[in-house]
């Protein structure tokens, strides 16, 4: 595989009408109003030499928050690797776990806002989590990501008798 590499994780509950999966909303002005294929899985890139796991629950951790990825005992299904149309590679595993997403804190960037102007501004990397229904998931995923969502979304169909716990 050549290009960026970045790992992440497909976490999912059980939900009143079948699986709900955990979704990332991007900070930042760009992405402000965006809905529909603009959410993502929360990953991130892969350091030099780091074990794609321990990659996939560091960027979780960043993203949504220490305390939650603490609470993350797996197991840990590995995902077929996926390609980006703008040619970054992403490895994701599925795992079961009902967070309380009501404590999210995300990791900062900042940016020139508005652009030439000047200043620096600095924004959460996520604004958002939510547990979302799987057809709706499937709605709100960044494009790319969805060949991801729907290999976890056979997995889990695929699992009679899990309890997500």
């Amino acid at each position: 595989m050549t290009g960026p590499v970045s790992a992440g994780l497909v976490v999912w509950r059980p939900g009143p009408s079948g699986p709900e999966i955990l979704l990332a909303h991007p900070g930042g002005p760009y992405w402000r109003g965006k809905d529909a294929a603009a959410w993502s899985i929360p990953k991130g890139l892969v350091e030099a030499g780091e074990d794609l796991l321990a990659a996939a629950r560091r960027e979780f951790a960043e993203e949504l928050g220490q305390e939650l990825d603490l609470e993350l005992d797996g197991p840990f299904v590995p995902l077929t690797p996926c390609k980006l149309p703008g040619g970054k590679w992403v490895h994701a595993w599925l795992v079961a776990a009902d967070l309380d997403l009501s404590q999210l804190q995300s990791n900062l960037f900042e940016i020139e806002w508005p652009p030439r102007s000047g200043r620096t501004q600095t924004f959460p990397e996520v604004d958002q989590a939510a547990y979302v229904a799987a057809e709706a998931a499937l709605e709100k995923i960044h494009r790319g990501q969805r060949p991801i969502l729907e290999e976890a979304l056979l997995r889990i169909g695929g699992e009679p008798g899990q309890d997500g716990g």
